[in-house]
């Protein structure tokens, strides 16, 4: 028997009993589970009401919202959200009344809640600071912006203060690359942050003063942010600056040098194209006997 053999052997027969049986590879996972209610909630927010408020009034909201698609189960998405402008996150309650009006299973409703991350599924804080730190916001600074919060606040990825007021979360691009490091508040622009910028916002949300978004609106609550992501505004979207320098550069260096975009599409097809039925010059054909096109705008000619 060679040494590989040998060795191979010597190691089988460790792992099997001494009658030869097939050894117990079960695992050992310890001794039993904690008790039920052994889960911290320490950073679960003590002061949003998560129960109770989904009535009739809300069904005829959700109504209103499905009339809006050709194919009802188009508006889940939006009625999400609706949930969350009452319950602070996606309940069980918000999900069963959605599969409800939707004529589907509370499971393909909580396959979606569960897919995308603005949903929420324990409350959040009534102001949800987003930090971004991917690429090139990481680079200019994200990851010191989001030590520095989470140290500040005492809290993590997808906790909440104690007092119920800010939550925080790591979140990849939010297409504002041209104004990093970004910070997000319930979804609105907080542009060329930095540690101490941060920190004097997330103050200021805790102290209940009114703070304005670098381009947009003043920010509202969660819930507020909420009802209008689920499609009923609330008069502000113009307010603020709609679009900073930083993404405007390249416009204005356009109009200075006289600079226009090429011409789109392929001329040399769109010259050749029949027209559209019923513009001028369009002909009406039918398929003859022998399966051609007959142009009958030159009947007769």
């Amino acid at each position: 028997m060679s040494g590989e053999e040998s060795s191979a052997t010597r190691d089988l027969s460790e792992t099997t009993g001494s009658n030869g049986e097939e050894p117990n590879v079960v695992p050992d996972l310890g001794g039993e589970p904690a008790e039920t209610g052994s889960w911290s909630d320490e950073h679960v927010p003590r002061t949003t009401e998560v129960r109770g408020e989904l009535d009739d009034s809300v069904r005829e909201e959700m109504r209103e919202i499905i009339a809006r698609y050709p194919q009802s189960r188009s508006a889940l998405l939006p009625m999400l959200h609706l949930v969350q402008s009452y319950e602070g996150c996606v309940t069980s309650a918000g999900i069963e009344m959605c599969a409800d009006e939707l004529g589907i299973t509370a499971a393909e409703v909580s396959a979606v809640a569960t897919f995308y991350t603005m949903y929420k599924r324990r409350p959040v804080g009534d102001y949800h600071v987003g930090v971004c730190t991917n690429t090139l916001c990481a680079i200019m600074g994200g990851d010191a912006i989001w030590a520095s919060l989470s140290d500040k606040l005492g809290i993590g990825q997808d906790e909440t203060t104690e007092d119920g007021r800010v939550s925080l979360e790591r979140v990849e691009c939010n297409a504002a690359c041209d104004f990093a490091p970004v910070v997000m508040v319930n979804w609105e622009f907080m542009d060329n942050q930095t540690p101490d910028k941060a920190g004097e916002l997330v103050d200021k949300l805790r102290d209940g003063e009114s703070v304005k978004s670098t381009r947009g609106p003043s920010i509202g609550t969660f819930k507020e942010a909420s009802r209008v992501l689920a499609g009923f505004p609330d008069g502000r979207a113009g307010e603020g600056e709609q679009a900073g320098a930083a993404t405007l550069a390249g416009l204005v260096l356009a109009h200075e040098h006289g600079w226009a975009a090429p011409e789109g599409g392929r001329p040399e097809l769109e010259n050749t194209a029949a027209p559209a039925s019923g513009s001028p010059g369009a002909s009406s054909t039918t398929a003859g006997d022998n399966g051609g096109a007959q142009d009958q705008s030159k009947e007769g000619s």
